[in-house]
């Protein structure tokens, strides 16, 4: 009550309720100005992010040592944490969508979720229906049963059977090999497709396949996993950018995702969370803008 008394004697010889009365004003007006300015930010953020204060991620959860499952089927790996840095830097929390690589596309087209966070490589075909934001680079590789003739370039499995996940770049440059082979008038390497990573990967334990097909982050994981097993070939013999997958028309959850991790790499976070997985060779040197660029 003494402060209530206070500014009703606006007549005080010091002029002290007076300055409390600029003071109260001026506090307002930085709330006023604070909440604002958060309005604004959530306004650039889709609707259903800014209302639930959640980001879904699609992705397929088969991909160690970037995205998986524990042995409590919780995601985990260098995705799934940056992910989830993003998503606290903005004071949202996450959701993960476990999607086959081939459907995650789709599934960010039909609203399933707001990104794709799953070692999407930035291919032009790509950038024609979605936006990506690149945050490291990938490296292709082929992975082999400990004790097989190892090869670096997909041409020398001719006449092999190789398996691949659908959907991914591993599959397209083996296509590839396979239209060098056939000019050459050489035998085809089999494509063996599968839905996913682990699948895949069991085949090449049991020995059904010659080779595994699949990302360098991915086949030097499983040779460090199973050292007894398997063996990676001796080089990549491919790199390329890759990003998280946004919609088009959510461009200001690009820009969110942008000044984030611009943040991260700043501050630490990034290099801390890529070293942790051994992946500190696909580490960008600083920040880039989403793909495509917009003029």
């Amino acid at each position: 009550m003494h402060s209530h008394g206070s500014f009703r004697q606006s007549t005080s010889p010091l002029g002290a309720p007076r300055g409390l009365a600029r003071l109260l004003a001026a506090s307002l007006l930085g709330a006023a100005l604070t909440s604002g300015a958060a309005r604004a930010a959530d306004d650039d953020l889709p609707a259903s992010v800014a209302s639930s204060k959640t980001v879904t991620f699609c992705s397929s959860l088969s991909q160690p040592p970037l995205e998986f499952v524990d042995q409590n089927q919780n995601p985990v790996g260098s995705d799934i944490e940056l992910g989830n840095a993003l998503a606290k830097s903005l004071g949202l929390k996450t959701k993960w969508i476990n999607i086959p690589f081939s459907g995650l596309i789709p599934a960010l087209q039909a609203g399933q979720c707001n990104a794709i966070m799953s070692q999407l490589f930035i291919k032009p075909q790509r950038l024609e229906v979605i936006d990506e934001l690149p945050y490291m680079y990938s490296q292709e590789i082929l992975i082999f049963k400990k004790g097989a003739t190892v090869a670096d370039d997909p041409v020398d499995m001719s006449g092999k059977k190789v398996a691949t996940v659908t959907g991914t770049t591993a599959t397209v440059l083996l296509e590839d090999a396979n239209k060098k082979l056939k000019a050459a008038g050489k035998p085809l390497i089999n494509i063996v497709e599968f839905p996913t990573g682990t699948a895949a990967f069991q085949q090449l334990v049991i020995g059904q396949v010659d080779a595994y097909g699949a990302a360098y982050e991915i086949g030097t994981y499983y040779d460090k996993q199973n050292p007894d097993e398997i063996v990676a070939g001796s080089k990549p013999f491919y790199k390329i950018l890759t990003g998280i997958g946004i919609r088009k028309d959510e461009p200001g959850l690009s820009k969110a995702f942008e000044k984030q991790l611009a943040a991260l790499m700043k501050d630490g976070t990034y290099q801390a969370i890529f070293k942790k997985w051994d992946l500190a060779t696909d580490m960008l040197s600083g920040p880039m803008p989403t793909q495509p660029v917009k003029k």
